[in-house]
């Protein structure tokens, strides 16, 4: 692992089904942070709202995982790809169910930027990813 896995990432679990592990990385400037995922683990979906500017950019540095935007199909994510989020997306990310997974994830700059953490991603359909 290139990053520290971190400690659990106790501050978030509400929104996540499974272990997930935090490690902020920068702090100042722009916030990166690599979250790792235990096996099964995802968070729920959400939104990164801003005024303008905002998102999130996701860098997979480890493991197998997903993304998915709201109304499409889950993309299956390896190290090495890089997943741009706008503002303003229902999203989630999380492992594979068979696989730990990493990214870096970077906040982008915004004006008025939020959080607005949802619903739990669905257990079943969940369960069709391989």
């Amino acid at each position: 692992m290139l990053f520290p896995v971190g400690k659990p990432n106790d501050g978030f679990a509400q929104y996540f089904i499974g272990q997930s592990y935090l490690a902020p990385l920068s702090t100042e400037q722009v916030g990166i942070f690599n979250v790792t995922f235990e096996p099964g683990c995802r968070n729920n979906w959400h939104i990164h709202h801003a005024s303008s500017g905002g998102g999130q950019i996701l860098v997979c540095v480890g493991g197998r995982g997903y993304y998915q935007e709201w109304g499409k199909e889950a993309q299956e994510l390896h190290p090495g790809d890089v997943v741009n989020i706008p503002a303003g997306v229902k999203h989630w990310h999380g492992a594979a169910p068979d696989s730990w997974f990493s990214h870096l994830a970077v906040e982008v700059p915004g004006r008025d930027s939020s959080n607005e953490w949802l619903e739990a991603v669905d257990d079943t359909a969940y369960g069709h990813l391989k």
